[in-house]
């Protein structure tokens, strides 16, 4: 995009998931191509604390990168349909992660839009987990990217834009676990969060 803009440090992911989670709205998700997109929706999940967390029931090879360094990307195939990006939190051997659910598209949206030929309008190319994941190009192969030295071309940097002081606040969607827990934060009235907004504060 050719602003001069940092990778957020490895220690803004060396915390709780429900702490990194309402920091990393309005942050921008960008790519080496050009795609930059503004992370409007987040859902923590964390480690073997969380049923609903891939990582509850310990290590596997399919998410074994929830277990490495914070600040890395942990991609999975969701529902046999699509994929889902998650920044990894927390210490080694913890688990813990932030889905990105939502985000507003800023630029290099001709690959997005070419990514995301089913989408009818440009609120609609990242506006979901699966669709978020679509637009910026992220698949099983981002698994276990770097967001800090970004060396797989994908980081997550600032524009000096803080985060909402009133974010919504609710319990996690599309899960069976656990689902009364406040883990899901958006950005209110906006227009580019998922399917279903709710107003719980």
């Amino acid at each position: 995009m050719g602003e001069p803009w940092s990778p957020l440090p490895r220690e803004f992911y060396r915390r709780h998931p429900t702490a990194v989670a309402p920091e990393l709205l309005n942050k921008i998700l960008v790519r080496a191509d050009g795609r930059a997109a503004r992370i409007v929706e987040v859902e923590a999940y964390a480690g073997s604390e969380d049923p609903a967390a891939h990582s509850h029931r310990g290590k596997t090879p399919r998410n074994a990168t929830m277990f490495g360094p914070p600040g890395h990307l942990y991609v999975y195939f969701s529902y046999g349909i699509h994929w889902g990006s998650n920044a990894v939190c927390g210490d080694i051997d913890e688990g813990a992660g932030v889905l990105l659910r939502a985000a507003e598209p800023l630029s290099g949206l001709d690959l997005m839009r070419e990514a995301r030929a089913a989408a009818k309008r440009d609120r609609d190319l990242a506006s979901g987990p699966g669709k978020l994941s679509q637009a910026m190009g992220l698949d099983r192969s981002f698994d276990g990217a770097d967001l800090v030295t970004m060396d797989r071309g994908v980081s997550i940097v600032s524009d000096g834009t803080p985060p909402p002081v009133d974010p919504v606040v609710s319990p996690r969607i599309g899960i069976s676990k656990a689902v009364d827990l406040p883990w899901r934060w958006h950005v209110r009235d906006h227009g580019h969060v998922s399917g279903k907004r709710s107003t719980r504060t």
